[in-house]
């Protein structure tokens, strides 16, 4: 019957399987060393930290006054206008904000008497 035959082996080839074998194991034996190396400590390191942690590091973050970012968002306006309260006029120096979110925020500023009825005020329209 014919046999499959095997190829042969010779002494050099044989030598270059076995040189191989063992650099396969050697890098492997020194990749298990060297993650041990880092993962040992930083398991240490993280029992011990574990108990100091809570003091040193807080996880609630407590701030005491509002938040004064709000406020560069905010587009601000200043105009003026003119009313009358009564028989006296008025102009007044607005300030209007526009928030980001829609709102809009007016405030007076200053409110000066232009005018009135013989009252030695220069009349304004």
């Amino acid at each position: 019957m014919n046999e499959p035959t095997l190829p042969r082996i010779d002494a050099a080839h044989k030598m270059y399987i076995i040189r191989g074998k063992t650099m396969k194991k050697l890098l492997l034996s020194a990749l298990i060393l060297g993650t041990a190396a880092f993962v040992v400590p930083s398991a240490a390191e993280a029992a011990t930290a574990s108990t100091t942690s809570a003091v040193a590091d807080p996880q609630i973050r407590v701030q005491i006054g509002g938040n004064r970012n709000r406020w560069r968002r905010a587009r601000t306006v200043i105009s003026t206008r003119y009313t009358r309260v009564g028989r006296y006029r008025y102009r007044e120096t607005i300030r209007t904000t526009y928030m980001p979110n829609g709102r809009v925020r007016r405030q007076v500023i200053s409110r000066v008497r232009v005018g009135g009825y013989g009252s030695g005020y220069g009349y304004v329209r």
